[in-house]
């Protein structure tokens, strides 16, 4: 996917793997504090990544992940049909460009490929009207994820 001078793809190589980690650095440690022991897991290893590049210098802009399976079921009541979407993140200089909107797009393609019926995620609370413009609805009680306030939101595909 092309739009606004970046394009969004799956991450295929190590290379964009480590640029998603590093945007996620950027923002989650860097910008939020989130522990570095919290931000990576060992879903990581097998989940969809998604990267957001700079067209002209591939410079990296955002990035989101996907768990599906097992990995997902446990973050959406066991229900296999569903994916989980997190680790979406907008580097500070890229917020207002449509980044995030063309990632969660990117996600929730990649979950129809794999034949999932609906996407769950886990948002901080400052992004619900976010997520809401986008589909998603919220259900279930805020709780605090990494010191951050969050609620479970779904969108069926």
């Amino acid at each position: 996917m092309s739009t606004q001078g970046y394009a969004v793809r799956v991450a295929e190589d190590p290379a964009d793997r480590e640029a998603c980690f590093a945007v996620r650095k950027e923002v989650f440690v860097g910008e939020q504090g989130v522990p570095e022991d919290l931000e990576y897991d060992a879903h990581d290893a097998g989940a969809v990544h998604v990267l957001a590049v700079r067209e002209d210098d591939g410079l990296p802009l955002g990035t989101g992940r996907l768990l599906y399976g097992e990995a997902a079921a446990a973050r959406a009541g066991g229900d296999p049909s569903v994916g989980s979407l997190g680790r979406l993140a907008v580097t500070r200089e890229a917020r207002g460009l449509g980044v995030g909107v063309a990632l969660v797009r990117a996600i929730e393609e990649a979950a129809r490929v794999l034949g999932l019926a609906a996407v769950d995620l886990h948002a901080q609370t400052q992004a619900l009207g976010f997520y809401e413009r986008l589909g998603y609805v919220a259900y279930g009680p805020e709780d605090m994820e990494a010191g951050i306030p969050h609620r479970s939101m779904r969108r069926s595909l």
